[in-house]
């Protein structure tokens, strides 16, 4: 809407509400994986200064763009408040479809009314992909990377948003997680290109890499995260045991030769379904390297989807001796052992995971999978519908949670 002369004065209002500074405090997004996302205040190392909210004039020949409430179709003028005015400015500025001229000056309107909007909103988009909103989530973050373009913090949340999104697509068995774990991908390598460098895009994006097995980019962002920390350049140099824990993972990429290319090939052909060839490409690597537990893993993996249980056992229950006694590995040891029906067994295995990873959908799933086939109905119902509290979403703790759910019982 054209601005009429009533409401430029309200304008200038918002505009003079606040004096603009220099923004501080981002917070980065926890998203659940074993690695640790900054929480802390970061300084981008530049000052952003905007101008302030005297140098900022109502344009009169500017659209006001205005989200209306839920429900309502038409605009009550009277009813018009400054959250409806910044949400339609936030909207057009997240979809960059207008004039850049438009977007620059809804850019400068929203910073100078609200000048801790970095802040805010980047807890805002936390908390939405905490909920599992993470549509919501990454159009915060793309109005945020708009409105503070010198910012690196908006664009390695929206990598770690992505990542998060993948990671519960691919817990959930949906197909398109392989295209979200791409745009993940993309989002981390613009963060790495940043200049100058910023630590936590190499941090994060090196524990990235790995969940992909693609463990030759992993190192490489380490690596620079460790000469960035060595520079003085950040997070390795605060105490916070970052750069060792970083270290002690480069040599161990190093020494166990997970940057061969067989190793990622491997992974990718049972990831796309090709488990008997994945399997002789890292029969190959264990060849040469049969210590190396992450191999181990990735062979009763490929035993596993093929539904060869004794042997999927044999292989995580040599990955675990080799030391890759994980929660993932036992999760996994645990459903070769229901399949072959040593039940015992997979209760110790599960309850061990349990311990390790608490809120793991998975392993309380398959808890609630042991208990069914030992008849213990309630007690399965109480595993899935604990897993049900923690994602409801999940297929496989809803399939088996409706199938005991009564009048009694109702459903969640």
């Amino acid at each position: 809407m054209p601005v009429p002369g009533g409401l430029r004065e309200r304008l200038e209002e918002m505009a003079r509400a606040h004096t603009v500074h220099g923004h501080d405090g981002q917070e980065y997004m926890h998203n659940g994986h074993d690695h640790d996302e900054d929480d802390d205040a970061h300084e981008s190392g530049e000052d952003e200064s905007y101008g302030d909210a005297a140098g900022l004039s109502i344009h009169p020949a500017i659209p006001i763009p205005v989200e209306l409430p839920e429900g309502a179709e038409t605009l009550n003028p009277e009813a018009l408040s400054p959250e409806m005015i910044l949400s339609g400015m936030l909207r057009v500025i997240a979809a960059g479809e207008e004039k850049p001229e438009w977007i620059d000056y809804y850019c400068r309107f929203v910073r100078a009314s609200r000048p801790r909007i970095l802040e805010e909103f980047t807890g805002a988009a936390v908390l939405k992909a905490r909920n599992g909103d993470f549509d919501m989530a990454l159009e915060i973050l793309d109005a945020l990377r708009a409105l503070f373009p010198a910012s690196p913090a908006p664009l390695l949340n929206r990598a770690l948003t992505l990542e998060e999104k993948a990671a519960l697509l691919e817990r959930q068995g949906k197909s398109e997680a392989a295209a979200v774990y791409l745009a993940a991908e993309a989002a981390y390598e613009e963060a790495l290109a940043l200049e100058p460098p910023f630590p936590a895009a190499h941090f994060n994006g090196g524990f990235f890499f790995m969940g992909q097995k693609d463990f030759r980019r992993a190192r490489e962002c380490f690596c620079r995260y460790i000469e960035i920390a060595e520079e003085g350049g950040g997070d390795g140099e605060d105490g916070d045991g970052k750069k060792e824990q970083v270290e002690s993972l480069v040599r161990e990429i190093e020494e166990s030769g997970l940057e061969d290319e067989s190793f990622r090939e491997a992974y990718e052909l049972i990831r796309q379904g090709q488990e008997t060839r994945g399997m002789e490409k890292i029969r190959d690597f264990l060849e040469r390297r049969p210590s190396v537990w992450n191999a181990w893993f990735m062979l009763g993996w490929a035993l596993r989807r093929l539904g060869r249980w004794e042997d999927g056992a044999a292989a995580f229950g040599k990955a675990v001796e080799l030391g890759g006694g994980n929660s993932d590995t036992r999760n996994e040891l645990a459903i070769c052992l229901i399949e072959t029906g040593d039940y015992p067994l997979a209760r110790r295995e599960l309850e061990t995971a349990l311990r390790e990873d608490p809120e793991n959908v998975k392993i309380i799933s398959n808890l609630g999978v042991l208990a069914m086939k030992n008849g213990d109905d309630d007690e399965a119902a109480a595993f899935f519908r604990t897993a049900l509290e923690f994602e409801p979403d999940d297929p496989v703790a809803r399939q088996f949670f409706d199938a005991y759910t009564t009048v009694e019982d109702p459903e969640l």
